[in-house]
């Protein structure tokens, strides 16, 4: 069975644009099957994006598991940054950069990575709505191994369901990173996670 967080989709393309608004700007994206959150904007994630103070975000940004570009996108569009976007799936890379296209920005660099095998540096953020149907030891190793691309003052900055394990996974990884809780809202947590 293939899933939004595998290489290669072999699931049936369905094309389609979904719209809606962020911080009263509107944006437009393509979805298909096979990637995450194909139908709507999803919770997490604007949860997350919410949590962000974007006057205070600069420097290199890498969004891990782009999906179809929302984060990457929404970020280029409210800040000066550059911005790396990644993603496992081949349909999803694909998607995002016609997003990027489709919204008119031109920050962005996405390309296909699985974890962080093609990621070549470091940055001032990693940003995510990790895949956490990846299972635990997956979820962990793409958390822990940010810390290796993130520069001295880096932060990883990601979104979790409180009951998906939300606690543990900040406890679980406090001992490589500060964790903070930066937000609650919706069950989600948005947690920070700064170098030691």
């Amino acid at each position: 069975m293939n899933h939004y967080f595998t290489k290669n989709s072999t699931i049936k393309s369905n094309e389609k644009l979904i719209e809606f608004e962020f911080k009263n700007k509107k944006y437009k994206f393509y979805t298909d099957n096979g990637v995450f959150s194909k139908d709507e904007f999803d919770i997490g994630t604007k949860v997350l994006l919410e949590s962000l103070d974007f006057d205070l975000i600069k420097g290199d940004i890498l969004d891990f598991g782009c999906g179809y570009g929302p984060i990457g996108i929404i970020l280029s569009k409210n800040t000066n940054v550059n911005i790396d976007m990644i993603d496992i799936n081949d349909r999803a890379v694909a998607l995002t950069k016609k997003n990027v296209e489709l919204n008119k920005v031109s920050n962005i660099n996405v390309f296909e990575s699985d974890c962080y095998e093609n990621v070549k540096k470091e940055y001032d953020y990693i940003i995510t709505n990790p895949p956490i149907r990846v299972g635990k030891e997956i979820l962990y190793k793409i958390l822990r191994n940010a810390k290796n691309y993130l520069k001295p003052t880096g932060e990883l900055i990601f979104v979790i369901n409180k009951h998906q394990g939300a606690k543990t996974t900040a406890k679980d990884i406090s001992d490589i990173y500060n964790v903070e809780v930066i937000n609650k809202s919706k069950n989600f947590f948005v947690i920070r996670a700064k170098n030691n």
